[in-house]
């Protein structure tokens, strides 16, 4: 248990007053300490202020919208952003991943699912620094070589003909997950399982909704490696299963 105000401060832009006094209650409870904003405007001021660890963004706000703040918030902090809409459909949740979100949840939530969700992303960047690498499951030749497409688990880089490709703490996740299975078709669940580390999807199997996050952050990923998934030159679909890191 986290002693409270232990992990931080944390920021809640929304500007419903009631789901804002959800998100600040939840974030408190798992020890943060939270600042909270009614526009996008305040949110970004008061994120330069509190260098937060974690932030929470609408998508609809009064002033500015959840994308536009976090394209801001993205030139000074990296602070964990995690977007809560309302709307659910695929084209906003890949424009929020893709102006830095690094997650998303959907109204209504529950707070013990953000809470988890809060949890996994500070595991995974806690542990950063030592990638882990795919279980073996059987002994693989010489690994092919990765022509046009360069990772670096130490740095977290990736490089696409020479050019760096900025990704997300999860977009960088999932492709060394399937870097590190090329050849290899990965299942959907076990890609999920990078989302939740330590085998914790918030007390639950993997669901139909944590593999549709997969979908929609592996579709992201496609567009900034340039990829097509009609066309693939690096992440194949793997029908029925989920996909494969293997160069065309």
């Amino acid at each position: 248990m986290n002693e409270p105000w232990a992990r931080g401060a944390a920021v809640v832009v929304e500007d419903d007053e009631e789901v804002r006094g959800l998100l600040e209650l939840t974030l408190q409870q798992a020890g943060f300490t939270v600042h909270t904003a009614a526009t996008g405007v305040q949110g970004v001021a008061l994120a330069k202020t509190v260098s937060p660890v974690v932030t929470t963004v609408d998508v609809s706000l009064p002033d500015i919208d959840g994308f536009e703040v976090v394209r801001r918030l993205r030139t000074f902090s990296d602070t964990l952003v995690i977007m809560v809409t309302a709307r659910g459909d695929e084209p906003d949740t890949l424009m929020g991943l893709e102006s830095g979100a690094d997650e998303y949840v959907t109204k209504p939530f529950r707070p013990r699912e953000l809470r988890a969700r809060v949890d996994a992303l500070l595991r995974r960047v806690s542990s950063a620094g030592t990638p882990q690498p795919a279980p073996p499951l059987e002994p693989e030749p010489e690994p092919e070589p990765a022509r046009g497409i360069e990772l670096d688990a130490a740095r977290r880089t990736v490089q696409v003909d020479g050019e760096l490709v900025y990704l997300t703490r999860t977009e960088f996740d999932l492709l060394a997950r399937l870097y590190a299975a090329r050849g290899r078709a990965v299942a959907k669940g076990d890609l999920a399982a990078v989302l939740w580390p330590d085998g914790d999807n918030h007390g639950a199997v993997v669901s139909e909704a944590d593999r549709r996050t997969v979908e929609v952050h592996l579709a992201n990923l496609r567009r900034k490696l340039g990829d097509s998934p009609s066309a693939p030159r690096f992440i194949h679909t793997v029908r029925g299963l989920g996909y494969r890191f293997q160069l065309s």
